[in-house]
């Protein structure tokens, strides 16, 4: 049988087939009724043609080596791009295989192909559609976990990963309940089992509030929507989780402020009236004591006199806290006045207390009632002495602050602008949660019976929210306390007589900006998550933890920190100034910037060195963005 008959039997067998028969040089030797149907070229007009040019053929490696290898190799496949007749391109899973006649007769390529357009773009959208679902996942702000039907992980997004403290390699393919508290943990399999068995949804809904677990063993609060659906038979649950943790201590600070706003409307009205009713007993008894001819009762008289005088102490305490104490405001330099004040608050403190007063910056004028201000320092002297029966160190700090719109939306009750701020810090026993929630309500002491009347920090509180201002209190057992009053600043009056603020404002530059990895390290999730925010908009790439532990162990999976950003005092055993003698000791060369509630220069008994940089809260955007060039330039 001769070498054509050969290949016209085999273009006759599969000519409803994509077979195209043509020697090495590309010329075409057979086209079965397939590649006619296919490319749209009739018999006649493909013949002689060459295959390449013919077909705009594209290859994934260049022709000769495609030829050498079905020299060599008897066979070569791969997948081309060819365009029909009429320029539609089209994906082609091509074969060539070696057809090697008798000796002396030319070798051919037999070229099968197979149209494989419809599945290429089938595979192009799927992939688009991936990309794009993979783009969502990435960039929504609220966690995704799939599970299959035995409650296993298999997709962990990125946001679950920051969430949770975990890689998503770390989780997928365990049980979910590792995310879980005790006694959800053990319980989660009976709900799973349950559900399979009787339907009841116990897992399944929108909006459900429950507890999550971190890698590091905290508990937050978070919303949990849960969705279920069937592919190729099997079952799987889509989880969308969102931390609730800043709007649950949101909401809580709400509800002190709404407290303390009711409680000082009742002590308010009742310290009125009672100092109507004490008027009334005071001005008797002034009446009888000028008729009074038994002098035997004329101690009586005079300890019922006292008596009605504390009384009226009393409701002024009660009246300031409820901001209807009488104010007499005037312009004047809190600076100046506590200075000149120092002096009567040392003697108050005594020998065994180290006193420290440090005014920064010229300007700390404010429209304020002098004598108040200082009855409300005098105050909060007294109750650092009975926090520091040992002696210790006190320190007042006056500095003018911008709070802006982040520290406004942290603390609700506040609103932005520009305050001159008093810090008082002691380095006494500290307080509790407890004793703080309820720190400034009237009466509440944690003194000894007859040692205090529970009115001296209400009547702070209402003196300052009276004058325009506001009051916080930061406090760690066995570190110390800071109060800190904000009055509304006043713009002093320019030589001129022009008052600063009509004055043009100045167009500031732009925020300094980086691109350095920094640490963030802040127990206070909101306050973090500013901070983070802020560092975020200016350009730097930032990790964070929430306590020194954990800032150890996110030091150790990201090595090239430049910086370290961390709060002083914190929770869990490691404060921040002890973090940083570590994270010196792991990376000599990274910078660390501290940041703190407590004044300058004693931070809750600890003297930072002088190469220490440290940024008060509350600070601005542009305030962290100076120092952090400043510290890595």
């Amino acid at each position: 049988m001769t070498t054509e008959t050969q290949l016209d039997q085999i273009a006759l067998m599969f000519d409803a087939a994509n077979v195209i028969i043509h020697g090495f040089d590309g010329i075409i030797n057979r086209w079965t009724g397939g590649c006619e149907a296919l490319y749209g070229w009739p018999r006649k007009e493909a013949v002689g043609k060459v295959v390449h040019e013919l077909l705009a053929t594209q290859f994934p490696a260049p022709l000769e080596e495609i030829r050498e290898t079905v020299r060599r190799q008897g066979a070569w496949e791969g997948e081309v791009i060819h365009r029909d007749s009429n320029g539609q391109t089209l994906s082609i899973a091509t074969r060539w295989s070696l057809f090697n006649p008798t000796l002396g007769k030319r070798a051919m390529i037999i070229q099968t192909n197979n149209d494989v357009t419809g599945m290429k773009r089938m595979q192009d959208d799927l992939a688009e559609r991936e990309a794009h679902l993979r783009s969502i996942l990435a960039t929504i702000p609220e966690a995704m976990i799939v599970l299959d039907d035995a409650g296993r992980i298999s997709s962990f997004s990125a946001a679950a990963e920051r969430l949770f403290g975990y890689s998503s390699a770390e989780v997928c393919g365990r049980n979910v309940k590792i995310l879980m508290p005790q006694p959800d943990r053990d319980a989660h399999d009976g709900y799973l089992s349950r559900y399979f068995t009787t339907g009841e949804p116990r897992i399944i809904g929108y909006g459900r509030l429950v507890t999550g677990q971190r890698k590091d063993g905290s508990v937050f609060p978070m919303e949990l929507s849960v969705g279920e659906a069937v592919t190729n038979g099997k079952r799987i649950f889509t989880g969308f989780i969102r931390d609730l943790t800043s709007r649950h201590k949101t909401e809580e600070e709400l509800r002190q402020s709404q407290k303390m706003e009711a409680i000082g409307q009742l002590t308010g009205g009742l310290a009125h009236d009672f100092n109507n009713l004490l008027t009334v007993i005071s001005g008797n008894l002034e009446m009888i004591e000028g008729k009074l001819t038994d002098e035997r009762l004329r101690p009586l008289l005079r300890e019922a006199q006292e008596a009605a005088e504390d009384g009226a102490k009393l409701t002024g305490q009660l009246l300031a806290f409820g901001r209807r104490q009488p104010l007499n405001p005037k312009l004047v330099d809190v600076g100046q006045l506590i200075s000149s004040f120092s002096d009567l608050l040392r003697r108050t403190l005594g020998e065994a207390i180290e006193f420290r007063t440090t005014v920064i910056g010229s300007s700390n004028s404010a429209l304020v009632d002098g004598s108040q201000l200082q009855n409300a320092l005098l105050n909060l002297v007294l109750n650092a002495r009975y926090a520091m029966p040992r002696g210790g160190k006190l320190s007042i700090e006056i500095s003018r602050v911008k709070l802006d719109a982040d520290y406004a939306q942290m603390y609700p009750q506040v609103r932005t602008g520009d305050y001159v701020l008093i810090s008082v810090t002691d380095t006494g026993s500290g307080m509790t949660a407890e004793v703080k929630q309820r720190a400034f309500e009237p009466f509440f002491t944690t003194k000894g019976l007859g040692s205090g009347t529970g009115l001296g920090l209400s009547m702070v509180y209402g003196f300052a929210k009276q004058s325009g201002g506001h009051a916080q209190l930061y406090s760690e057992v066995g570190q110390g306390t800071t109060v800190r009053v904000f009055v509304p600043a006043v713009s002093r009056v320019a030589g001129d007589g022009v008052d600063e603020k009509s004055r043009p404002e100045r167009s500031e530059p732009n925020i300094p900006r980086g691109v350095e990895r920094i640490l963030v390290v802040e127990d206070d999730a909101r306050v973090r998550r500013v901070a983070v925010s802020r560092l975020i908009s200016a350009g730097y790439q930032v990790i964070e933890a929430a306590n020194g532990h954990q800032a150890l162990d996110r030091l150790e999976e990201y090595p090239d920190v430049a910086l370290l950003f961390t709060d002083i005092i914190m929770p869990g055993g490691m404060t921040g100034d002890e973090l940083a003698d570590t994270v010196r000791t792991l990376k000599p060369g990274i910078k660390i910037l501290f940041t703190s509630g407590y004044a300058e220069p004693t931070i809750a008994g600890r003297e930072l060195s002088l190469s220490t940089s440290l940024l008060k809260k509350p600070y601005t955007a542009r305030e962290l963005a100076i120092r952090l060039r400043e510290l890595l330039d």
